[in-house]
C-alpha cells in the first residue's frame, strides 16, 4: 500500500491565493506549521519562538502575522496533521457500506501509517490523550463508524465512548510499540489488534478475521 503525496505532509493544503503577497503568507504559514510538526515529532516543543522561525527559515516578525503564541502554533500543526488524516481515511473508506469494514479498514490503514508516514505518527503519538477528545482527525470519525455499527446491528457495545476510549488507546500504543521495536511487522500488528477490536465490538471471531484480512485499498494518487 502506498500513501498519496498529498497524505505524506502532515499540512492540509489550502486553495491557491489570488496574489503574490497571499502566496508568501501561505508558504510562510505553512513552513511554520511544518516546523512545528517537526518539532513535535521530537518532543521538542519547549523551544523559544526564534528556535521555531529559524527552523522554519522565516523572520521573527514572520511568527506573529499568523499565530499569537508558540501555543497556537503547535496546535494549528495538530490539528492540521490530525485533518490531513481524517481526509485520507475518509477518501480510502467511501467506498465501504459495513459500519465494521470502515472501521476496521480505518483501523488498519492508520497502524500501517506508523511505518509509512513516521513523521505524522509521532505528531499523533505526541497529542496522546488529547486525540481522544478531538473533533478533528481519527476520533470523531471512529466514533461516528462505532455509533454506525451499533445502529446497524453489528457492534453490541453499551457505551459507544468507552469504545472509541480502547480503539484509540489501542492504535496510540500500537504506534510507540511499533517505533520501539522496528524488527515487528505493521500490516500483522495492524490486523491482528483490528480484528481483536471487532470481536471485542461483537463481531464473531470468523468474521472478524475475515474482515481483517481483505485487501487494503490501492492508495496510489491519481
Amino acid at each position: 500500500m502506498r500513501i498519496p503525496a498529498k497524505v505524506r505532509s502532515v499540512t492540509v493544503d489550502a486553495s491557491p491565493p489570488e496574489n503574490r503577497l497571499d502566496r508568501r503568507k501561505t508558504r510562510t504559514r505553512a513552513a511554520l506549521v511544518k516546523a512545528a510538526q517537526t518539532l513535535i515529532a521530537a518532543g521538542q516543543t519547549n523551544v523559544p519562538v526564534l528556535e521555531i522561525t529559524q527552523a522554519a527559515d522565516v523572520g521573527m516578525g514572520s511568527f506573529y502575522n499568523h499565530f499569537q503564541s508558540k501555543e497556537d502554533l503547535f496546535q494549528a500543526a495538530v490539528d492540521e496533521a490530525l485533518d490531513a488524516h481524517g481526509a485520507m481515511l475518509d477518501a480510502l473508506t467511501a467506498p465501504l457500506t459495513d459500519p465494521a469494514e470502515v472501521f476496521a479498514e480505518a483501523f488498519r490503514l492508520t497502524g500501517r501509517l506508523h511505518r509509512l508516514v513516521p513523521e505524522l505518527s509521532l505528531v499523533l503519538i505526541k497529542s496522546g490523550t488529547a486525540l481522544v477528545s478531538s473533533d478533528r482527525g481519527l476520533a470523531p470519525r471512529a466514533l461516528r463508524d462505532i455509533e454506525a455499527g451499533i445502529e446497524a446491528g453489528r457492534f453490541t457495545i453499551r457505551d459507544p465512548q468507552l469504545a472509541l476510549v480502547a480503539a484509540a488507546g489501542a492504535i496510540l500504543c500500537l504506534g510507540q510499540f511499533l517505533h520501539d521495536n522496528p524488527d515487528r511487522d505493521d500490516a500483522a500488528a495492524s490486523d491482528q489488534l483490528a480484528e481483536d477490536l471487532l470481536r471485542m465490538f461483537g463481531i464473531p471471531a470468523d468474521e472478524a478475521h475475515e474482515i481483517c484480512s481483505r485487501p487494503l485499498p490501492d492508495a496510489n494518487p491519481k
